[in-house]
């Protein structure tokens, strides 16, 4: 095997890689220079700056793998990846307590003015009284996501005696109690909290969580800690909460751009400010180039490869038959995650058909991976999926019939919470994936990109002015799909559209007479 590292990567990686394979350090690429280079190779590791595009996965002719050293995968494509058979793997755990311990950390800096007293100190001045500071014992933590890193963080905080609050749609009773922090609301946390800190990927739900409208709600003397993503919390909406004194203080760790130049948060001394140094540690620096190497070498042995983001490993010959299945099973938990929103205690999969007879574990895995992915991002895989489920105390039920009445082969997911069940079936025509089937309502709807679900009343004289609404928008409408149980009563309208559809628009169509609910879900 042939590994490229275009991104600067530990030594203690390199060194593990060079055991067992061949590798090119060629850091600093410009696009077109990987895309000239790429198609020699099996292996590619790159951390955050090489940017892993379409074009450069078309280039690659020999690539196998893509190694992500750290969490997120946004600077690869995934989807494209995926599409030629290339796994991609990330390094979820590697940076976990880093994470954790740079909040508590920026916690207690904001807590004890450190970095201000320091500055002051060293411009040689002794002034004691200005950088007064707070205790946080019994002080209410607010805990916004809590997942593995959230989780860590809850358990420091504890160890300081303070007192937690914590806000996870898909966080079971049981689970928030193994944990001893309370479950409540993000209005709840506003509210009640000393200090806020948020641990959530950033998605269309999590993106402003925390708005203009919280801060006007919280406590005044909050304090708001951000070492997740930049823009769950709005920055300008922060930065008039510090400057008005009703936050008394932030620190923050990442942002919307990145590097932060003109941004609001940069300008207040009541604002720290750190330059994404949550996974900034040599220990964590070590962790994620040695899981990835690790993995890497794996694959060339021909063994499991841990923390596969779009593909388990399985057997070649297996492998043939399964793989169209498993972006499938992906799409339909996805799409069942977004319909449901809250939380679910329990996830069922039935397989119908020829599939049937075949070991479908991984397509279980995948739509776990799926719909978990709605509300954790990036940091589920298919290695993990089970294993957050389980912790979340998610039951996960897999049930086959070898006979199908409308299709050779069928995959369907039902999420059920406290007496709700939203249900979604889809199958494969030829190599195409369809949605055959939402709630209860038969469809045929391809499983991509932006998709608008709608209920409405079986009379005229609906579609027609919300696709009025959405052509006045300038939204473009790809594909559309009805489907009803009876004449007269209510129906399902599905649109495949080529760009997002933002809350204002989705108002407008909720307000055609006849629609009863509308939303966008993205696949």
């Amino acid at each position: 095997m042939k590994v490229l590292v275009s991104d600067s990567l530990s030594d203690k990686g390199i060194e593990i890689l060079k055991k067992e394979v061949d590798v090119d350090i060629k850091t600093g690429m410009s696009p077109d220079e990987l895309k000239s280079c790429i198609g020699e190779y099996d292996a590619l590791v790159v951390r955050s700056q090489t940017q892993v595009t379409a074009d450069v996965i078309e280039a690659a002719a020999n690539l196998k793998i893509i190694g992500r050293a750290g969490v997120g995968v946004d600077n690869i494509d995934v989807e494209a990846a995926t599409q030629h058979g290339i796994i991609v793997i990330n390094a979820p755990e590697g940076n976990m307590i880093s994470a954790a311990e740079h909040t508590i950390a920026m916690m207690m800096s904001l807590s004890r003015n450190i970095p201000q007293a320091n500055q002051s100190l060293k411009s040689g001045k002794w002034d004691r009284k200005t950088f007064t500071g707070v205790e946080v014992r019994g002080k209410t933590l607010g805990v916004v996501g809590l997942g593995r890193i959230g989780a860590e963080v809850a358990a420091r905080a504890q160890g300081m005696k303070m007192n937690i609050l914590a806000y996870d749609p898909f966080i079971s009773e049981e689970r928030a109690e193994e944990l001893g922090v309370t479950l409540t609301t993000v209005d709840d946390i506003v509210l009640n909290s000393d200090y806020i800190t948020v641990h959530t990927p950033l998605t269309k739900d999590t993106k402003n969580l925390i708005d203009k409208e919280q801060f006007e709600k919280a406590k005044t003397g909050v304090r708001i800690i951000n070492c997740a993503r930049g823009g769950i919390i709005n920055e300008e909406a922060l930065a008039e909460a510090v400057a008005s004194g009703k936050v008394a203080g932030a620190a923050i760790d990442v942002f919307v751009n990145e590097p932060p130049l003109g941004s609001p948060l940069i300008e207040q001394d009541n604002i720290i400010v750190t330059p994404h140094l949550g996974a900034s540690t040599q220990e964590a620096q070590v962790n994620v180039a040695v899981d990835v190497a690790e993995q890497i070498i794996n694959l060339s042995k021909g063994l499991p490869v841990q923390n596969a983001i779009n593909m388990p490993y399985v057997k070649q010959e297996v492998m043939k038959v399964l793989q169209p299945y498993l972006p499938l099973a992906e799409k339909i938990g996805r799409l069942a995650a977004q319909l449901m929103e809250n939380k679910y205690e329990r996830i069922e999969l039935s397989y119908s058909g020829e599939i049937a007879e075949r070991d479908t574990g991984p397509v279980t895995v995948a739509a776990l991976k799926g719909v978990l992915e709605f509300a954790m991002g990036s940091s589920v895989n298919y290695i993990n999926a089970p294993v957050i489920a389980k912790e979340r105390k998610i039951k996960v039920i897999e049930s086959k019939s070898k006979t199908s009445e409308s299709y050779s082969n069928l995959v369907m997911l039902r999420l059920f919470n406290n007496g709700d069940v939203k249900t979604v079936a889809g199958t494969m025509v030829g190599t195409n994936p369809r949605i055959v089937q939402i709630n209860e309502y038969s469809i045929d709807v391809l499983p991509s990109g932006h998709i608008l679900v709608a209920l409405h009343e079986d009379h005229p004289n609906i579609i027609g002015p919300c696709c009025i609404v959405l052509g006045k928008h300038d939204i473009n409408i790809a594909g559309m799909q009805v489907g009803r149980i009876k004449a007269g009563g209510t129906a399902i309208m599905v649109l495949n559209v080529d760009s997002e559809v933002n809350e204002n628009i989705l108002d407008e169509i909720r307000g055609v007479k006849g629609i009863i609910d509308t939303k966008m879900v993205y696949l």
